[in-house]
């Protein structure tokens, strides 16, 4: 891999109520951020990015700053996270891929055998130097809000290239995963390490946070889960360690089963989707790793209940506080992103809710 440029002065943010709960501390009340903040539900973001493709919007510095800005300044949320697409370091590296508006990402070539595997590119820092610029832009706009980097784990990166786009059943890769472990696990360390740049990148620029989305990791067995994906995502999150001491948080969807093999992988939070309580996910955590302190979490109100009127919202927002209580520290979010058709005064008014319901007085 290559090294890009040392860390940048760091933003104090000691107090920043997302950075003290992932750390297990008390903050001044529970932050609240929200996956997908910064896209589709926005009519200025669809305002800004229109004809213009979404690699190329992630490409382009000053985009990527406004993007990211937006939700900020709408809805006040406690952190800001960094517009981008968990496939950008794939496409950066030079793999053809591309993002096709109502399917996902598509590969053109897709992985299945060695000689796939041997001539997947590697990422270079300076092929994602836009993002680091963008980060530049951000932390110098963002006063006393954090910013989080984030990148996709190895083993959803893994299932667009072996699929060749997005799966139900992820049949082919799971075919490759027991078929072929020796393959399958070459795959995953050349993912790691391209995910790692990307991660060193970001953490270089300035961001404060980071978190790693094993979107499609619930598709997995706990067995498989440990045997094939857990070494590598426990790396990742070894070598960011090793970069900065910034909180590391670790989500993916339908992981229920999962949570305590998340959590041995090495993040300091673990987001939860709406299927699991907090209170039974924090147990589930506790329980991989006893006498460690209390987990912290991060979740986990299901998206679609935005739809059903503020009562409805406003109960399951304190149910979901009183859940989160369990915790050594819980990061206010929904169980997995912002749907496009939200109403965007909804989600300010889930932040005003949680900032009032939880402030310190």
């Amino acid at each position: 891999m290559t090294n890009s440029a040392p860390v940048s002065t760091r933003r104090d943010l000691a107090d920043a109520p997302l950075l003290v709960a992932a750390r297990g501390g008390k903050p001044q009340h529970t932050p609240v951020w929200f996956m997908r903040q910064a896209g589709r539900s926005l009519p200025e973001y669809r305002q800004v990015r229109e004809g213009t493709p979404m690699l190329q919007a992630c490409l382009t510095p000053e985009l990527v700053s406004e993007i990211t800005m937006q939700p900020v300044r709408r809805h006040g949320v406690d952190a800001a996270i960094l517009f981008s697409d968990i496939v950008l370091p794939l496409y950066a590296a030079g793999v053809g891929l591309d993002i096709v508006a109502g399917t996902g990402p598509v590969v053109s070539n897709p992985i299945s055998g060695p000689s796939d595997v041997a001539a997947l590119p590697s990422l270079d820092a300076e092929q994602v130097a836009p993002v680091a610029e963008a980060v530049g832009l951000l932390v110098k706009q963002l006063g006393s809000t954090p910013l989080i980097g984030f990148a996709g784990a190895p083993f959803t990166l893994a299932s667009y290239l072996v699929e060749g786009g997005p799966s139900r059943n992820h049949e082919r890769t799971k075919a490759l995963m027991h078929s072929d472990p020796k393959t399958w696990h070459a795959l995953l360390e050349k993912l790691a390490d391209t995910t790692l740049e990307f991660l060193r990148v970001q953490l270089n620029a300035g961001v404060d946070a980071i978190q790693l989305f094993d979107s499609w990791a619930g598709a997995l067995s706990l067995r498989d889960y440990r045997e094939f994906v857990l070494p590598h995502s426990r790396r990742i999150f070894e070598g960011v360690a090793e970069i900065s001491d910034v909180p590391r948080i670790h989500f993916g969807v339908g992981t229920g089963e999962l949570l305590g093999a998340m959590r041995n992988a090495g993040p300091d939070v673990v987001g939860v989707d709406w299927r699991v309580p907090l209170d039974t996910a924090v147990a589930r955590l506790g329980a991989a790793e006893p006498g460690a302190a209390k987990p912290v979490v991060q979740g986990n109100l299901d998206p679609a209940v935005l739809f059903a009127g503020w009562d409805a919202v406003e109960r399951e927002v304190h149910r979901i506080l009183e859940e989160g209580r369990e915790a050594g520290g819980h990061i206010f979010n929904l169980g997995h992103g912002v749907l496009p058709t939200t109403d965007p005064e909804i989600l300010t008014r889930v932040v005003e809710l949680v900032h009032t319901a939880t402030a310190q007085r």
